[in-house]
């Protein structure tokens, strides 16, 4: 990934709250004919490994987890807010012109191989845990024992776990770092007033870039 230094994030409990906060992974992985992308909803144990580990699972037809592991070096981004920034909410625009569009982005991406489980002991505890984390919120969570016993191991068979260490993990934060005082403060506005939880979020990521 193309990382500027001013746009680096290095402090891994923020690259692991992305990561919670936006777990569908887009999981690009290649083999010697091909790049495959997936779209994985991941789990992070944050204690597991140097800079955590990735549990997730995919279709038993999906031909991925056939392929060996070793064969299979893998890339997975998690994108976080992003928003188009007009220059019309930088005030040195209105001043001398020199200003042009950009787009803000939070995102972090996680190299590693992943390793293939079929063991359904270890399957029905990862669904638990992602079942557990995305129904936290609701009124009446779901349970996976919410569902027939027979029907819960038919659908475990229809799938395959998979185990990714991560071994080295990025992040980048392009949120107007580069701009003056007043421009981050245009920009901040200008994305609170069109409102959508993007933009807000973004907006409070430029505002962490506000000297004090």
């Amino acid at each position: 990934m193309y990382l500027p230094k001013i746009h680096e994030e290095t402090r891994l409990d923020v690259l692991h709250d992305l990561i919670r906060a936006h777990s569908l992974g887009t999981w690009v992985s290649a083999d010697e004919t091909e790049l495959n992308v997936n779209h994985i909803p991941f789990v992070l144990d944050s204690s597991r490994g140097e800079f955590g580990t990735l549990f997730g699972h995919v279709a038993r037809a999906n031909p991925i987890w056939k392929t060996p592991a070793n064969a299979l070096p893998s890339v997975i981004i998690f994108r976080g807010p992003q928003a188009y920034i007009t220059p019309s909410w930088y005030p040195s625009k209105h001043q001398h012109g020199k200003a042009v569009p950009t787009w803000n982005y939070a995102v972090v991406t996680v190299h590693g191989h992943p390793e293939f489980i079929e063991d359904p002991a270890w399957l029905y505890e990862h669904l638990g845990h992602l079942t557990d984390a995305h129904e936290a919120s609701q009124a009446l969570p779901w349970k996976i024992a919410d569902a027939p016993e027979e029907f819960t191991e038919k659908l475990l068979s229809a799938i395959v776990g998979v185990e990714i260490p991560i071994q080295r993990i990025e992040g980048k934060w392009k949120t107007n770092q580069n701009r003056q005082e007043a421009d981050k403060m245009g920009v901040i506005a200008g994305l609170l007033g069109k409102g959508d939880d993007d933009s807000v979020a973004m907006a409070s990521l430029v505002q962490q870039h506000l000297k004090p």
